[in-house]
């Protein structure tokens, strides 16, 4: 018999990046009575990893409760940005109702159109949340009609239409209904969760389900995976069936060691856990996203949400340049596999497959920033490896090539506008709409290739000194648009091995972009700077002055070196040509030829040349 827990709430809260969804649980956490009024707590404490703090960005959801007028309130912390939608997507099946967080001066952006759209595709009631209201160019009444016009956009029925709106300053930590009247806790957010998002509902009696969402990882435990109770109860001790309703992997009995529910930002031990309870479970070995935890006696899995495709895939390859293994940890074709594959099973959105090579492995994901996401990840954890350039992954429909397309919004001085639709226009996109923003700024939208924004975030960047923002979201697939002229510069490539000498690198820094500076290690084949010309040229950066005993007026003089650009990963993967392969390693990151000796390289150059000619 179907019933309803009204004792329990379980909210996600979703929105584009840097709306505010981190730092909004940091206050539901303070005012709901998780830290004590004296604790110190760091800023966007759900925001646990070293990269999610360094970079602002929340990468992989988090689970936590509060306790408000004796109702357990779950709430799931989501991922903004677009290349972790995936996180975002299944997490939506483990609650009744989402927050939907809009920036009061930003409105809606192309990440809130990707996550609303998903939540109203499930049903989900959605309560909006008008956050930054206190900013001094908040303009919540016109983002309000921004919101309903996206919620009619995306053919929300008359429910989901009449959604309450919020509005509130998660910094400060306070929300009001009325938009004249100040708030002065958040209080009115818990208040309207409350009311608004419906009760878990679900058959009591029945054996137990449990769709596991997410796999959390314990040293002590192992894996833990992470889901709602569905239906019935699961205790300690039962023994229970895990399967995959899409066959993918064998049923298989074990038993429930452990059993955890959400309490603040702890996981507490409980014996029992029923309908709506979002839990922990730990002790059963290669658990899986999307797999069902059943009732020994009634083996039933559920089926589990389609995950958007990935749209990007690299090759990640074992290090073989003569620097190899001088500075990771984990340097072989063994470690590397056996760490990709490990990422697979907690991300849902990536893909890695065996190539013809058994040192080499295609990894395809959501995006640049979720592929390079990895990269930092793995480099940190002392491995060292190498990776191609990023290409986008075709699909074939009734014999037409489609490639992916985004959704950019850009947002830049007018000033700087005619730059930017030009380089647009070059990289294949089409202008959907130009709107003023709010002082000298103007709002554009385009749709574009995803192969035509790489290597342009630097160039966009410079094209508008810096003040422009660009967010980008995958909108779907189309028919090929045609060539998209390449990166023009050519590269600096090292003419021998050595230790680069300022005499040397004097010499060659008239050539172009240097990217190291004096005292560096170098290789045969690897780039140290970019040629101000399209070709590639050969420098000997470890040239030495020759040393005579005669002195020639001004001789003496220190040679002036301009600074090397200092490329970060993200740099470094839009700069990378056809040819070419980046090095990573827990110290460095190394631009080279994929062929490193100069002759070999020019004879396959010749060769490539002939068969395209032919």
């Amino acid at each position: 018999m179907i019933k309803e827990r009204n004792d329990v709430r379980n909210v996600a809260i979703i929105a584009h990046v840097d709306h505010g969804k981190t730092t909004l649980v940091d206050g539901l956490l303070r005012q709901g009575g998780v830290f004590r009024d004296n604790q110190a707590v760091q800023e966007r404490v759900m925001d646990s990893g070293d990269l999610e703090r360094e970079r602002g960005i929340t990468i992989l959801s988090k689970n936590t409760a509060v306790h408000y007028k004796g109702y357990r309130i779950n709430i799931v912390d989501t991922p903004g940005h677009a290349d972790f939608g995936g996180e975002v997507e299944r997490v939506l099946k483990m609650v009744d109702g989402v927050l939907l967080l809009v920036d009061a001066f930003e409105g809606p952006m192309p990440q809130t159109r990707f996550v609303l759209r998903r939540a109203l595709e499930l049903n989900h009631r959605v309560i909006v949340v008008i956050n930054k209201t206190d900013r001094p160019d908040a303009r919540p009444e016109a983002v309000i009609d921004e919101v309903l016009e996206l919620f009619m956009e995306l053919d929300a029925n008359d429910e989901q239409l009449d959604s309450p709106f919020v509005f509130a300053s998660a910094r400060n930590g306070t929300a009001t209904t009325d938009l004249s009247a100040p708030g002065e806790s958040l209080l009115p957010l818990l208040d309207a969760i409350i009311d608004y998002v419906p009760a878990p509902k679900g058959d009591f009696e029945g054996p137990a389900q449990v769709l596991v969402s997410t796999i959390d990882y314990n040293d002590y435990v192992g894996r833990i995976g992470v889901g709602r109770v569905e239906r019935g109860e699961i205790r300690v001790g039962q023994d229970v069936v895990v399967s995959d309703f899409h066959g993918n992997n064998a049923a298989r009995r074990t038993r429930v060691s452990n059993l955890f529910i959400y309490d603040g930002l702890k996981r507490m031990p409980v014996e029992r856990a029923q309908v709506g309870d979002i839990v922990a479970v730990s002790g059963i070995e290669d658990i899986n996203i999307g797999d069902t935890i059943c009732d020994a006696a009634a083996p039933e899995p559920l089926p589990f949400v389609n995950i958007t495709e990935p749209t990007v895939a690299m090759t990640f390859s074992v290090n073989d340049s003569p620097l190899a293994g001088t500075e990771g940890k984990f340097v072989t074709s063994r470690h590397l596999r056996a760490r990709l594959f490990r990422e697979v099973e907690t991300d849902v959105s990536l893909r890695v497959e065996e190539t013809d090579s058994a040192d080499s492995f295609k990894v395809s994901g959501r995006g640049e920033l979720h592929l390079s996401i990895l990269i930092e990840t793995m480099r940190r954890q002392g491995y060292e490896f190498q990776v191609s350039k990023p290409e986008v992954l075709y699909h074939e429909v009734d014999g037409k090539m489609l490639e992916p397309v985004e959704r950019v919004v850009i947002e830049v001085p007018e000033e700087n506008m005619g730059p930017v639709i030009e380089e647009m226009g070059r990289r294949k996109g089409e202008m959907l709409n130009m709107a003023g923003g709010q002082g000298a700024m103007m709002r554009l939208e385009f749709k574009i290739p995803s192969r035509g924004l790489f290597g342009y975030r630097s160039k966009f960047m410079t094209d508008t000194k810096g003040e422009g923002i660009m967010h980008a979201v995958f909108e779907g697939y189309e028919p090929v648009k045609g060539e998209i002229a390449s990166r023009a510069a050519g590269a600096l490539i090292a003419h021998e091995a050595g230790e680069t000498v300022t005499y040397g690198l004097f010499n060659a820094q008239d050539r172009g972009t240097m990217f190291v500076g004096p005292g560096e290690k170098v290789y045969a084949g690897m780039i140290v700077g970019e040629n101000a010309r399209t070709d590639d040229i050969e420098v000997n950066v470890c040239k030495k002055k020759h040393v005579t005993n005669m002195r020639a007026s001004g001789s003496d003089e220190a040679l002036r070196l301009t600074p090397p650009r200092n490329l970060s990963l993200e740099d470094a993967l839009e700069w990378l040509g056809e040819d070419e392969l980046l090095e990573v390693t827990p110290k460095s990151l190394r631009l080279r030829k994929k062929i490193l000796d100069s002759l070999a390289r020019m004879r396959y150059n010749k060769r490539l040349n002939q068969a395209q000619n032919s």
